[in-house]
């Protein structure tokens, strides 16, 4: 199958492509570089692979790349940390929402004209931003109050996209909902902005490489954002990547939408003793809260049992054993410059 994937070059992106090639797939990634500048990736020479530099809001440009494909995964998107939920408030939205309507332009032509089967859409948790329903199902989205995000917002418009399309066009697609992400190959994006975390200022990205930077460069007490109460599902990249690769193959997936998730809760607390104690061993864990941020979810806990009945999907990798890879990868990030 030959498949385009727009914002390959981004932290998910780099997960799906590899994963995409490993199971035999032709793939065509896009990206403009506007978050991490010009990254090389190890599947750069695959033989069935290729790399274009663009912006997908350029239709015509979309167009030439996914006229003989026959899937499209909708990855591209401005994202950053919690903080620039505040700090971009409204490009997020603006932006996403241009990239969104261009890539839906692009997929509705070639799906009317060309070979296109499916448009995949990249999600996000963050759509059930105001749930008070735990485990969250899908189908909570159009049930509970919108996010009060505006990230969250336009998430859940890309979703709307994705229905509308298929009203009004016919065009097939598949919702991803991924579930805090985590990996290496995460670096400082260009748009991150250097926040105050104690003794120290750091380009705020996403919970766990910020703790692992901050212990490795000896903070003591450690600071958190909040109480440490929040709830989180912490679900390694190739699984995830395993996950959309299953939404992009399975006929199962035509017109569903699928949180994609590790099953395990664990508290921001939790998590950071757990650093803690991976670099520091027996030291004495010591740790204070800052002021979290506004949209700093208290819970997060999807229900991710679609996924399992309909495609087969479970994420397997524990969080103890995701570690054992990221805090050498930000280790080395550190040192070197790059967060």
């Amino acid at each position: 199958m030959k498949i385009v994937m727009t914002g390959a070059a981004g932290f998910i992106g780099g997960y799906v492509v590899e994963e995409l090639l490993r199971n035999g797939h032709r793939v065509t990634g896009i990206d403009n570089y506007s978050k991490y500048g010009k990254v090389k990736k190890s599947y750069d020479s695959h033989p069935n692979y290729t790399f274009v530099e663009g912006d997908v809001k350029n239709v015509d440009f979309l167009k030439s790349l996914i006229e003989d494909c026959d899937q499209l995964i909708a990855g591209a998107a401005l994202v950053g940390g919690i903080s620039l939920f505040h700090e971009l408030a409204y490009d997020l939205i603006a932006e996403n929402e241009r990239i969104t309507a261009s890539t839906f332009d692009g997929a509705i032509w070639a799906f009317k004209n060309k070979r296109l089967k499916k448009i995949n859409v990249i999600s996000s948790s963050m759509v059930f931003e105001n749930t008070s329903l735990y485990p969250t199902p899908e189908g909570e989205e159009s049930r509970c109050p919108a996010p009060s995000s505006t990230y969250g917002f336009q998430k859940l418009a890309s979703e709307y996209f994705a229905k509308g399309a298929w009203e009004q066009y016919a065009l097939p697609y598949t919702i991803i909902r991924p579930f805090n992400c985590i990996g290496i190959g995460e670096s400082r994006a260009l748009c991150d902005k250097m926040i105050a975390s104690g003794n120290m200022t750091l380009a705020m990205s996403h919970v766990v490489p910020d703790l692992i930077q901050k212990v490795c460069k000896g903070q003591d007490p450690l600071r958190i954002l909040g109480d440490g109460k929040q709830i989180r599902h912490y679900t390694y990249g190739g699984d995830l990547a395993r996950g959309i690769r299953l939404c992009v193959e399975s006929e199962k997936a035509v017109n569903e939408d699928f949180n994609l998730s590790s099953p395990v809760s664990t508290t921001v607390l939790e998590l950071a003793e757990l650093i803690w104690k991976k670099i520091n061993g027996d030291r004495r864990f010591n740790y204070v809260s800052d002021r979290p941020y506004r949209y700093d979810v208290k819970k997060r806990i999807p229900d991710a049992t679609k996924a399992k009945r309909l495609l087969g999907f479970e994420a397997t990798t524990c969080l103890n054993e995701a570690l054992d890879e990221i805090i050498p990868w930000v280790k080395k990030q550190v040192e070197i410059g790059n967060i």
